[in-house]
C-alpha cells in the first residue's frame, strides 16, 4: 500500500514538473508576440483620441506619471505626450471618474494644452448593462460627443449634462453615469493645460 502511494506520488510529481516546464516553454515562445500585440492595441487606442496627423513622435515611448486629485484619485496616472517637430502639442492622459453609478470609471482623455478635447475612451467600467454602459463605444457613440469640445474655464457651464443645464446628453433612466464622465473629462482637460509648465519635473513611466 505504501509502495503504491509512493509510486503514485512520484508519477504526480513528474506530471506536475512536465506541465510546469511546458507552460514555461509556451510562455517564453509567445511572450514577445503577446507584448507586440498589446503595444499595437494600445497605439490604436491612442490614435483614436489623439489624431496621428497632429504629432510625429512615438507617444507610447514618451510616457510620464502624473499624480493629482483632479484626475479622480491620488494614484499614478500615465500621460503619453504628443510632439510635433519636438514641440509638445497634446497628450493622452489616464483619468478616473470616481462617482460612476456602479463604481469608478477609467478613462483615457486626449486633449491639447488649451482645453480642447481631442477624444475620449472608457477603458474600464462596471456600469449597468442597457443603461450606463452607453459610455462604451461597443454600445453607442455617445463618448464621441467630447471630440472637438473646449473647456473655457472651471466654471464653464456647458460642461454638464442637459439635465444640469449643460450640452451633453444624459441617458434615459441613467444620469449619474454620463454626469460622472462629463465632469471627469472636464477636470482632465483643465489639468492638461498645466502639463507643459511642469513637464520637466514629471517622473517617467520607467520610474514606477
Amino acid at each position: 500500500m505504501l509502495e503504491t502511494m509512493r509510486r503514485h506520488g512520484v508519477i504526480l510529481a513528474i506530471f506536475a514538473a512536465c506541465t510546469t516546464g511546458l507552460t514555461a516553454i509556451v510562455y517564453s515562445l509567445t511572450k514577445d508576440r503577446i507584448a507586440e500585440q498589446a503595444a499595437l492595441q494600445h497605439k490604436v487606442l491612442l490614435d483614436q483620441i489623439v489624431p496621428p496627423a497632429l504629432y510625429d513622435n512615438k507617444m507610447q515611448d514618451e510616457c510620464y506619471l502624473v499624480v493629482d486629485k483632479a484626475l479622480g484619485n491620488t494614484q499614478p496616472h500615465h500621460l503619453y505626450l504628443a510632439r510635433k517637430n519636438g514641440v509638445p502639442v497634446a497628450a493622452a492622459l489616464e483619468s478616473t471618474a470616481p462617482d460612476g453609478y456602479s463604481g469608478a470609471i477609467q478613462l483615457l482623455v486626449g486633449a491639447d494644452f488649451s482645453g480642447k478635447v481631442l477624444g475620449v475612451r472608457v477603458t474600464e467600467h462596471h456600469e449597468t448593462p442597457g443603461l450606463g454602459d452607453k459610455i462604451d463605444t461597443r454600445i453607442s457613440d455617445w463618448i464621441n460627443a467630447f471630440s472637438g469640445k473646449k473647456v473655457m474655464s472651471k466654471d464653464d457651464h456647458n460642461w454638464a449634462v442637459k439635465k444640469d443645464g449643460g450640452e451633453f446628453d444624459q441617458f434615459t433612466g441613467a444620469t449619474i453615469t454620463p454626469r460622472a464622465v462629463v465632469n471627469a473629462v472636464k477636470r482632465t482637460a483643465l489639468y492638461l493645460e498645466t502639463v507643459p509648465e511642469q513637464l520637466s519635473s514629471l517622473p517617467t513611466c520607467g520610474e514606477e
